[in-house]
């Protein structure tokens, strides 16, 4: 029996306190769910505490089919949770409580196997706020196989970020994921000027990415290497909310990358996935079997 590629998530795994009731997620949890239902082994390295909602997350992980081997459980912090509003346009708000397990994520010499083992990791900057969780995430990602996709899903989120943490983290990365307010932030930082396009170019160059992935929401989103592009206007949707929906986004393209396709299809397949998210509830809808059979 041939073993399933592995892709692993770093970072925060969370209940969200949406309107209607907690859900669980975390972008980078989020991304190893949908991994997984597009086949791939995912595991999420995170943490939660000894209490009754980290005994949920273990539970819930459960009934996903996601193995927890590598979520650690925290005797000194409780597990992580966000306020979330919804606006009138679907759009979600956070207030991220502190001081929670996965700003406490240990490093153990199981992540050294683990890590070199990935054919792709996915991060962000949110679960670096602290310096354990961000000392764990960037020896993982050092300690990674040079053909492994390390994308870098920014998520910058209230003041949880500065350039030393942007800058170290690109230089980790091959791929870089944000939306189009956190391009005009990270191009500001670095005083880069232009035209999206452009912006884009320039950052691949300067930090020898791979490709830079741009979700705009309802304006469409690009896909940007430093020889080719696409851009692609986001499929007719009754948007339900946008929770999750750039996660989705991420796992779509990182499975297309490792199936060898071509950029469009590439690209075709995220937004295929993100359009089905953000017309659920939540950010871990079940994907349907003919969404499975287009992108595959």
């Amino acid at each position: 029996m041939i073993e399933k590629t592995i892709i692993t998530g770093l970072g925060e795994i969370l209940w969200d306190l949406l309107p209607e009731g907690k859900q669980l997620g975390g972008a980078p949890a989020n991304f190893v769910y949908h991994i997984q239902q597009l086949g791939f082994q995912g595991y999420m390295v995170s943490s939660v505490g000894e209490d009754r909602l980290g005994y949920e997350v273990l539970e819930s992980l459960d009934k996903r089919g996601l193995d927890s081997k590598y979520i650690f459980r925290s005797q000194d912090y409780p597990t992580g949770q966000v306020e979330v509003e919804i606006d009138e346009d679907g759009n979600p708000e956070y207030n991220i409580i502190e001081n929670v397990a996965w700003d406490y994520i240990p490093y153990s010499e199981k992540l050294d196997e683990l890590a070199h083992n990935s054919s792709a990791v996915c991060f962000g900057s949110l679960a670096q706020r602290s310096s354990q969780s961000r000392a764990t995430i960037q020896k993982i990602l050092q300690n990674t196989s040079a053909k492994c996709i390390r994308i870098f899903d920014v998520n910058l989120r209230q003041n949880y970020y500065s350039l030393e943490l942007i800058e170290d983290n690109l230089a980790l990365a091959s791929i870089l994921k944000l939306n189009q307010e956190e391009l005009q932030k990270i191009t500001d930082m670095f005083s880069i000027n232009g035209k999206e396009k452009g912006q884009m170019r320039k950052l691949i160059s300067r930090f020898d990415l791979d490709m830079i992935a741009l979700t705009k929401g309802g304006q469409g989103s690009f896909l940007v290497t430093s020889q080719e592009s696409s851009f692609l206007e986001p499929l007719d949707t009754k948007v339900k909310d946008t929770v999750g929906a750039g996660d989705s986004f991420t796992a779509g393209l990182v499975f297309s990358l490792l199936q060898g396709f071509p950029l469009e299809k590439c690209h075709q397949n995220a937004n295929r996935l993100a359009s089905f998210v953000c017309s659920q509830d939540g950010a871990m809808p079940s994907l349907p079997e003919k969404l499975l059979t287009q992108i595959s």
